[in-house]
């Protein structure tokens, strides 16, 4: 299968007032064509700065970093990023901050009919064709990420980056966009990337689960492969074995590391 991220021997250190701060270390990591991967670990354990690396917003001080067969230079369309904060324009509308990002990457080759057209399948992707009129003060936490979904998806990226997209959400409302996502990932075949704390919806998620050892200089301390069939329904995994001896090997490895980050 293809590969769609390679990472091999990245470095991350960043100069301080204090002097330098490694961040990462010694990061390995191959994500292939279709198959989503979470990258779980401690406040501080660098989820987010590699994330930020492989999306090129930042660059190495070690190492390579391929993305669909390129180095990462920096930021691309072939990447679609989506953060915690969804950072809509408050001036748009939900269809017009969806434009924005369809007009950008392929308003120089296409016209507005098929740009309008990107936009709409877009937002009917995650289910947002009745709200495309309404303003982001107008809708929902949970509406405005599904709209930061749908302005990632409709660059048509082949790597989506997610940075804890549910964190903020209250619980209900995280098991909604959870399923809203595993719809997508079948629609699309987007290769994922998802940032997260939430150790249930890592296993849910992913096809395989990368657990970070406690920073600073953190690296990839295993990688639990969750051997569950696709699509999934969290119904059914709720005493499903494969998916709770998945969870506890999680738990097991994030208990052991703050143990011994406390000792």
């Amino acid at each position: 299968m293809k590969k769609m991220v390679q990472i091999e021997n990245v470095g991350m250190t960043f100069n301080t007032k204090n002097g330098p701060f490694t961040a990462l270390r010694d990061i390995n990591l191959a994500i292939h064509e279709a198959e989503c991967v979470s990258l779980i670990g401690h406040s501080g354990c660098g989820k987010s700065t590699l994330l930020n690396l492989i999306a090129g917003l930042t660059r190495p001080t070690s190492g390579v970093l391929l993305a669909n067969g390129r180095e990462v230079a920096g930021p691309g369309p072939d990447r679609g990023v989506v953060f915690q904060n969804h950072s809509l324009l408050p001036w748009l509308t939900c269809y017009d901050n969806v434009y924005l990002a369809v007009e950008r990457v392929f308003g120089a080759r296409e016209g507005k009919a098929k740009l309008k057209a990107r936009t709409s399948a877009a937002l009917a992707l995650v289910g947002l064709t009745h709200a495309e009129a309404k303003f982001p003060q107008e809708i929902s936490g949970g509406m405005k990420q599904r709209v930061g979904i749908a302005r990632a998806l409709s660059m048509e990226p082949k790597i989506l980056l997610l940075d804890e997209p549910f964190g903020a959400l209250d619980a209900l409302t995280r098991a909604n966009l959870q399923d809203e996502l595993m719809n997508v990932m079948e629609a699309t075949g987007a290769t994922v990337v998802m940032v997260t704390h939430d150790v249930d919806e890592a296993v849910l998620l992913s096809d395989r689960v990368v657990m970070m050892t406690n920073g600073p200089a953190a690296t990839i301390g295993e990688v639990l492969e969750v051997k569950l069939p696709w699509p999934r329904e969290r119904l059914k995994l709720a005493n499903d074995p494969v998916f709770t001896a998945g969870r506890a090997a999680v738990l097991e490895f994030l208990h052991h590391k703050h143990l011994r980050r406390a000792a």
